[in-house]
């Protein structure tokens, strides 16, 4: 009876559901054919019917990241010199001059020389302008002029550079570079070691656990983890860091996905350094992906007392393909969970608002979880810390002279003005602040904040409609009230503000290395830090160990 009724009723059933994934995929793959189809005979018309001379490579380029940019900020189109920079991001080592430059109002600008690489050995200074590399004027080069810096090691490139008004020359000899994963870990006090998690890059896991050993050998007893402003890399090497902490075969991370290939637990599968030592994480705005896998994992193994502010919340997870001639598509896959089942991404890119803005979900509508000893944790997007700390957040003020470079362009000034400060710890004061304040009025800095923006929108829509004049009486008292508004916003954020410029100060004489040096002593996120590891009793009850 058993096997009749199986026979009369399960197997078709079954032979339904292959039927209708047949028919589905082949629907899908229909419609896949065809749009391409529609695409490559436009593609094609236009490129022979065009009135000027196309460029094909340039349209598909933009026609490619057009698409893409409907999805989420993640899922990007590579091309060949974009694949480079990719690998070498991944591997943290490549040839070329060893410093960050940002391109911006088609200036090529020298941002961070790294110490002893190849820009730094021939003299080129943060806030320096390269105008020319070779024999190519960058005023005429409108692609990526950081390729213009790639070769072979030993290659010698001649550069000129803007330094105060003054052009000069150099020769950078191209060298190996190598980014670190952890570029600094030291000694906060006798008992407390300090350890930089920059990136997640190939060698994180094996940089990370190098330090930490170091410093146990130093008879370090706590540990403080700072992923401050690091925007993650390598899943894997994530829950690598993680099994330093805790035992093998523990889960660490969750993916989920539609499609059923891309569902998977990862756990640890080593045997860890140490699953005692008292441990405090860092995280801020800044720190996203792997780094919220990290803090997250062992905030709800119970593993570690996170402080800070919440994290950024990049919970997707891509995966590069490999596309014809070189090219790639670095394409999203699933989403991260962490082991108490909270999703990390904050914003939903599935679902927009009317202004195509990804949605945010409410802190009134976040889902509590339990962490392995039962201490209550949210979702909502990136990890929370256990000590929220307002140090750690940027103000909107903060953020405009940052983007604006407001305060870099400042403390290049400085720094030629001061070039004897060598080692010593600078100090900013009121008064020096003050010459901040003016230096941005001097140079007539826009903080291009969404008020600012939106009113400067407006006057370039009147003018178009022709009524600017009618208006301008009441835009020019609107600008001055924003205008004194924003000078209130500075006074009133003015402790956050001095201590960013004393930051990038200290960077110019001493580099990172001497800033990290600085905040072993001043930081007051790595002060908490090191209080709460020092009082065992405090430590213990956040952890309800």
């Amino acid at each position: 009876m058993t096997s009749l009724f199986k026979k009369k009723y399960i197997l078709p059933a079954i032979a339904s559901a292959f039927l209708f994934v047949g028919v589905s995929f082949k629907d899908d793959f229909f419609e896949i054919a065809k749009q391409i189809e529609i695409f490559t005979t436009l593609f094609k018309e236009l490129n022979k019917n065009y009135v000027d001379e196309t460029n094909p490579g340039d349209l598909m380029d933009k026609s490619i990241k057009g698409m893409l940019a409907s999805l989420d900020p993640y899922t990007v189109y590579f091309n060949e010199q974009d694949v480079v920079k990719f690998k070498i991001n991944n591997t943290g080592e490549y040839t070329g001059i060893g410093s960050v430059i940002t391109r911006k109002n088609d200036k090529l600008i020298i941002k961070e020389p790294y110490k002893n690489f190849p820009a730094d050995k021939a003299g080129l200074k943060a806030g320096d302008e390269v105008i020319q590399i070779g024999d190519v004027l960058l005023a005429d080069f409108k692609d990526d002029a950081s390729q213009l810096f790639r070769g072979a090691k030993n290659t010698k490139i001649e550069v000129k550079y803007l330094r105060q008004g003054k052009t000069n020359t150099a020769q950078i000899v191209l060298d190996e570079v190598e980014v670190k994963s952890v570029p600094f870990f030291g000694k906060i006090d006798d008992k407390t070691g300090y350890i930089v998690l920059a990136r997640f890059n190939q060698k994180a896991s094996y940089e990370t656990k190098q330090a930490l050993e170091q410093l146990k050998k130093e008879g370090a007893e706590r540990i403080v983890l700072d992923l401050r402003g690091n925007p993650g890399g390598l899943l894997n090497e994530a829950v690598n860091i993680c099994n330093l902490f805790v035992p093998k075969n523990e889960i660490i991370v969750t993916t989920k996905s539609r499609i059923e290939k891309h569902n998977n637990t990862y756990k640890t599968t080593k045997e860890p350094v140490d699953t005692e030592i008292p441990l405090a994480i860092l995280v801020n705005g800044k720190s996203a992906s792997a780094s919220e896998i990290v803090s997250g994992a062992l905030q709800d193994l119970d593993r570690a007392v996170v402080i800070g502010s919440r994290s950024f919340g990049k919970g997707l997870v891509q995966r590069p393909v490999d596309l014809t001639y070189g090219t790639q598509l670095k394409v999203t896959i699933s989403r991260y969970y962490t082991p108490s089942g909270r999703c990390i991404q904050a914003l939903d890119y599935a679902h927009k608002d009317k202004n195509g803005i990804a949605t945010k979900t409410e802190a009134k509508n976040y889902t509590a979880f339990k962490t392995r000893k039962g201490r209550t944790v949210y979702d909502g997007g990136g990890i929370q810390p256990d000590i929220e700390l307002e140090e750690t957040k940027t103000s909107p003020i903060a953020n405009a002279l940052l983007k604006n470079d407001g305060i870099f362009n400042y403390v290049t000034s400085y720094y030629y003005k001061n070039p004897t400060l060598g080692e010593k710890i600078p100090t900013f004061s009121d008064a020096d602040f003050q010459n901040f304040k003016q230096f941005l009025k001097t140079e007539k800095y826009t903080f291009d904040t969404e008020t600012e923006l939106a009113l400067k929108n407006t006057l370039a829509t009147a003018k178009k409609e022709k009524i600017d004049e009618s208006i301008t009486v009441e835009y020019q008292q609107f600008l001055l009230a924003l205008q004194k508004s924003e000078e209130t916003l500075l006074d009133k954020n003015k402790a956050e503000i001095k201590n960013l410029i004393l930051d990038e100060i200290i960077k110019r004489y001493q580099y990172q290395e001497g800033l990290y040096q600085y905040y072993l002593k001043n930081n007051s996120e790595i002060k908490k830090a090191t209080t709460v590891l020092n009082n065992s009793s405090e430590y213990k009850s956040i952890l309800k160990m």
